[in-house]
């Protein structure tokens, strides 16, 4: 006994309530957005550009973007940047986009540290808790009861 579904479509009717590729797509543009910035924040380090510098001086780096120059791929992306940069409006156009981005990537960092300070400091306050209750499992009871004590009665009078 088989019963009979009915037949499933395959036309795409707007976005489904598993259709996550615009959440994924904001995503990505909001990751990509925090990375140019703290690319933008990096490149300000001297310590990191130093290493940097080095790097690029490398035999072995200086092969691999020999290779990669050569691949069609990178060739192709060369002339589109170029062509890109040839016209004055598109660079502006560009130059703005980029600003917004990094704008916006600025934002998420600020919002990440300052996110991941309260954390720190929560976590701080919680292991602050915990070691003065350690102290105090420490401490024994002060008592008033003088008579549990081996204290000899020194009478003088």
């Amino acid at each position: 006994q088989t019963q009979n579904a009915p037949p499933k479509s395959n036309q795409h009717n707007g976005p489904s309530a598993n259709d996550n590729s615009h959440k994924k797509k904001t995503s990505d543009t909001t990751m990509n957005n925090a990375m140019l910035a703290q690319l933008m924040r990096d490149m300000q380090d001297p310590e990191i550009m130093r290493e940097a510098q080095k790097m690029m001086q490398s035999p072995e780096f200086q092969e691999q973007m020999k290779q990669m120059a050569e691949h069609p791929h990178f060739k192709q992306a060369m002339k589109q940047t170029k062509d890109l940069m040839a016209d004055p409006e598109k660079v502006k156009a560009v130059e703005e986009k980029m600003k917004v981005a990094v704008a916006d990537g600025e934002k998420q960092l600020d919002a990440f540290k300052k996110a991941q300070k309260e954390v720190e400091d929560e976590k701080a306050t919680k292991e602050g808790e915990k070691d003065e209750d350690k102290k105090d499992e420490k401490k024994p009871a002060a008592t008033d009861d003088v008579d549990d004590l081996d204290i000899p009665n020194l009478n003088l009078s």
